[in-house]
């Protein structure tokens, strides 16, 4: 199988639905998801042993989404009959795994540090990527027509990972440090 084709040679790619330039904001949105991604395939590959078995599974989940939210975002323009992948069940779920999660975790008043074992460096930098991911999403949906429930789903991936962070944290027995000039800002 030949993987390169030469199409894109002179700076576009196909979407679904048509050509873009390479530098397109879609391509900018899609593509940061998939930079999300590989670091969520690496933070999975940090979990070795069995503490991390329920969020192993649910990182492979996520995995599978992602590529189901850059095709949504892939669309030019969804066709008849055609279907967005992402629905509003997906971020549903990952609220009741936030609050799993944080139920793991001491009470957070303060900001804190990303940082901390290096699987819970991993998931801040998952963090991050997902809300750059977000911001271009929003900035493609001012331009186009895409499927809400993505930008909704990357919104609330972002509180996952800060939250399963933590409990990466927690479980190896580090504490947070946190943010030694911020406020309190975090309240029940």
């Amino acid at each position: 199988m030949v993987i390169y084709t030469r199409t894109g040679d002179a700076g576009q790619t196909s979407v679904i639905g048509g050509r873009v330039g390479k530098d397109d904001v879609r391509v900018e949105a899609y593509g940061t998801i998939d930079e999300l991604n590989c670091f969520v395939g690496q933070a999975r590959s940090l979990m070795e042993d069995d503490q991390f078995d329920d969020v192993r599974e649910q990182l492979l989940e996520i995995q599978h989404e992602l590529f189901d939210c850059g095709t949504d975002l892939a669309f030019i323009k969804l066709g008849d009959g055609g279907q967005y992948m992402v629905t509003s069940e997906m971020a549903k779920r990952l609220e009741g795994w936030i609050d799993d999660l944080q139920a793991e975790n001491p009470p957070l008043e303060k900001f804190i540090l990303p940082g901390g074992s290096p699987l819970a460096s991993v998931l801040h930098v998952c963090r991050t990527v997902c809300r750059r991911a977000e911001r271009r999403a929003v900035t493609l949906g001012r331009n186009a027509d895409i499927n809400p429930e993505a930008v909704i789903y990357l919104n609330r991936l972002s509180d996952y990972f800060f939250a399963l962070a933590r409990t990466a944290n927690t479980r190896a027995g580090i504490t947070d440090v946190e943010y030694i000039r911020s406020k309190k800002v975090f309240r029940d």
